[in-house]
C-alpha cells in the first residue's frame, strides 16, 4: 500500500514580491538621485554659510587680485610658493593648508594653488565669510 504525504514542500519561488522590493528601491534611487544633482551655476563666492573650521591648518596661503602671493603674511614669488608650501609642511603632521583669496582674484592664481596641493597630496581649504 502507497501512502502520500498530505504536506508537500512546493518547491517554486514567487518572484512576485521580489519585483515589489526592486520597483520601490527603483523608484526611492530615482527620487533621492534627482533631489541630489543640484545646479551649480547660480555661485557666490566667497560668501559662506556658519561652517566651523574643525581642521587647524598650520599655513595659509593668501591671493590678492593682482596675483601676488603671500605665505603666512610674508610676499612670495610665484615660482618659490611651491617649495616654501613643501618645506613648510614637510616636518607637520597634518599636511594642508589654507587658501584665502579675495574675491576678485582670478581663477588661474587660485588654481595654481590648489595644483601644488594635488602634486603633493596635501589637503586644502578655501577660507570664505559667513553670509549675513
Amino acid at each position: 500500500m502507497k501512502i502520500q504525504r498530505r504536506n508537500k514542500a512546493n518547491p517554486e519561488f514567487s518572484l512576485a514580491a521580489m519585483t515589489d522590493v526592486i520597483l520601490l528601491m527603483l523608484i526611492f534611487f530615482m527620487i533621492t538621485s534627482s533631489a541630489a544633482n543640484q545646479s551649480a551655476i547660480d555661485v557666490n563666492l566667497p560668501k559662506a554659510g556658519a561652517v566651523d573650521d574643525n581642521i587647524p591648518n598650520p599655513l595659509t596661503v593668501s591671493i590678492k587680485p593682482d596675483g601676488s602671493y603671500f605665505v603666512d603674511d610674508n610676499p612670495v614669488n610665484k615660482g618659490e610658493l611651491e617649495q616654501i608650501i613643501v618645506d613648510k609642511l614637510t616636518s607637520q603632521t597634518n599636511k594642508s593648508f589654507t587658501i584665502r583669496a579675495d574675491e576678485n582674484t582670478m581663477h588661474k592664481d587660485v588654481v595654481f594653488a590648489m595644483e601644488i596641493a594635488e602634486k603633493h597630496k596635501f589637503n586644502i581649504a578655501i577660507a570664505t565669510v559667513k553670509d549675513k
